[in-house]
């Protein structure tokens, strides 16, 4: 048969419960860092709610972009399936 067949995966638990409590606890930080700078920059310049909720949500999601860059670096580090 050919070796890719016979090869079975596991998974290494220890691997996944790192990144997953590393992505809960940065990806927190980084995403209400986001928010945060969304809505002092509409403070510090006088805009409306309209534009606050728009800043925040531009922040956020380049927050959430940075968390999901990092978990897939991790995961390349720390393997959280290994063949063989």
């Amino acid at each position: 048969m050919n070796d890719a067949v016979q090869k079975r995966s596991k998974i290494n638990w220890t691997n996944l419960v790192t990144i997953c409590s590393a992505a809960i606890l940065i990806g927190v930080e980084v995403i209400g860092i986001g928010l945060a700078t969304g809505w002092a920059l509409a403070a510090l310049f006088g805009f409306s709610k309209t534009v606050e909720a728009a800043l925040m949500s531009v922040f956020a999601l380049g927050a959430a972009y940075f968390t999901w860059s990092f978990v897939r670096n991790a995961a390349k580090i720390e393997p959280i399936v290994e063949r063989g």
